[in-house]
Parts: structure tokens; sequence; C-alpha cells
């Protein structure tokens, strides 16, 4: 499947069009850091990683447009204390003005969190990015705990980067994010990457807490060595947690095409009769646009 095959795909499969829970635009300034931190993939990852639509955001939104993405997640992540209030600020702004684009915000280990969320769930805030990676932080710092207390209460979903892919952070770790789910048993946690490099231990949190998710989000693609750890039987686990799995596909930061995605989500409804086009509609619009609580179709 090729870009320009997605439409006709999404619509053979009786979709309006996509729902994207994971889609990165950031400030011009922040933009530039990260993909210039790509730019570096050789030293930092050891192959290289030419980010696929590093494009004008209006040429983006177009894309996005032209694929038949419907709503999208535009997640904002900070690296240090500081940032998270500011990039809030931000996003809520770019979501007002950006059709298509539904508000979000972030967090960071810092006094003011609950403060600064609280904020941005009043505005509006219908989904939050947790990068325990980048922002390089323990998830289970006490600080944070009103912060997780606040989402499990407003049932609004966080998308965690809390896997060891593609690097090894030093607070990450399923097992590590399974103590702020033993914490917080009623988070809405979607596992960012299905958790990778850790993909049966993120089916086994989905096992232990009924609102948990995953997103599919370089999950399956050929680029992505961290899917040799894919289990055997990976389309056949999915079947008990087939509502519980959203696209994801970190637009425009991907070293190939968009519907890469696509094909490897496909190739998991193929390879299990249980799952079929029922499991593509609702990972591809129904279990996103739940999360996200954009209304009824």
């Amino acid at each position: 499947m090729n870009d320009s095959d997605v439409p006709g795909f999404v619509a053979s499969l009786g979709l309006p069009g996509l729902v994207d829970l994971h889609v990165h635009f950031l400030p011009e300034q922040v933009e530039r850091k990260v993909w210039a931190f790509f730019d570096r993939a050789v030293e930092e990852y050891g192959t290289p990683w030419p980010i696929r639509y590093r494009l004008p955001a209006d040429e983006r939104l177009a894309v996005l447009r032209g694929l038949g993405v419907l709503a999208f997640a535009p997640l904002v992540y900070p690296h240090k204390p500081g940032m998270a209030a500011w990039l809030n600020d931000w996003v809520l702004d770019f979501a007002a003005r950006t059709p298509g684009a539904v508000p979000t915000a972030t967090i960071h280990p810092e006094p003011d969190v609950a403060d600064y969320l609280a904020k941005a769930l009043a505005a509006g805030a219908r989904c939050v990015k947790a990068h325990v990676q980048v922002g390089a932080y323990d998830p289970r710092d006490p600080v944070l705990d009103p912060a997780w207390g606040l989402l499990a209460e407003a049932g609004v979903p966080v998308v965690v980067h809390c896997g060891h892919g593609p690097l090894r952070g030093e607070f990450t770790g399923l097992d590590v994010f399974a103590q702020v789910l033993a914490r917080h048993p009623r988070l809405v946690a979607v596992l960012a990457h299905a958790g990778a490099p850790d993909f049966a231990g993120a089916l086994d949190l989905l096992a232990r807490y009924p609102r948990a998710h995953l997103d599919t989000t370089m999950v399956g693609v050929p680029f992505n060595a961290a899917d040799r750890s894919l289990p055997a039987d990976w389309a056949a686990r999915l079947v008990d947690v087939a509502d519980r799995v959203a696209l994801g596909t970190d637009f425009p930061n991907i070293p190939y095409d968009y519907a890469v995605q696509l094909d490897a989500i496909a190739s998991w409804a193929r390879a299990d009769d249980r799952l079929g086009d029922a499991f593509l509609r609702s990972v591809l619009y129904e279990t996103p646009r739940r999360l996200l609580a954009l209304g009824e179709r």
C-alpha cells in the first residue's frame, strides 16, 4: 500500500476516515531541535532516520487531510522542567486554530504540575503525553501523583512512552510504569509503541488493568528492529484486547510512508480470523475516537 492508496483502503472498511492518537506538532524552535536529533540518528541509534514528512506545518496538515485523517492528537512533550506549562498553552492554541487537531497537554514532575494540568483539562485537553524517556524522569515521583490522579478521575487518556525503545533510559521499563498503574488503576494509560520492545509485558498490563490501552506507533513496520521481539502469537493475543488498540503513527517523524503503518495493522487483522475488518475499524477509527471523546459517528 502507498499513501495514495490509503483513502480507498479506509473507504473499503466503511469508515469516514482515520483518527490518529499519536502525531507530533511542536513549536518551531522545539521541532528544529527534535529534527536535529533525528539527523544524528546514526550516532544516537546506530541507523539513519530520514524524516519522511519534514515539511512546513501547513503542508503536513495537508498531507494528513489527503490521507483521510479526520482527527489527530498533536502530542507535545518537555525534555526538562519549566517547559510543560508553556507547551500546553502552545498546543491548546494550535488545536483551537487547526481543524482536526484535538486539544492535548503534557506533564513533567515539578511542583506546579497539578495546577497547569488542571488548567489544561479545564481548557478542553482530551489527551496527555508523558514521555518518560525524553523527560528523563521517574513516573513514580510522588510529585506526579496528583497529576495521575486528576487524569484517572477525568478519564482523559495519557499516551505514555515508558518502554525501553528505542533506547533504554534510567526510568524506562514497563515494570516501572506498572507501579504507577498499581497506585492509579483507573488511569486510562495508552502504552505508546505498544510498550516496545516489551510487547508481551504490555499485553500483560492490559490483562491486569482494564482501562489500559496500546497504540500502534512504529509497531510491525520493517524499519523497527524492536519488532524482532514481537510475540509469534501477536495477532492471536490481540483478540482479547481488540477494542483497546488505537492507531498511532508518530507522523511526521517517521522514516517511511504513513501507509506502512496501516499495512502492518492490516497484516495483524489478516493473521487471525477473529480480527479481520472489525478489528481494523476499531483500531483505525472507533477506539481512538472513543479515547479522544469525539462523540458519535
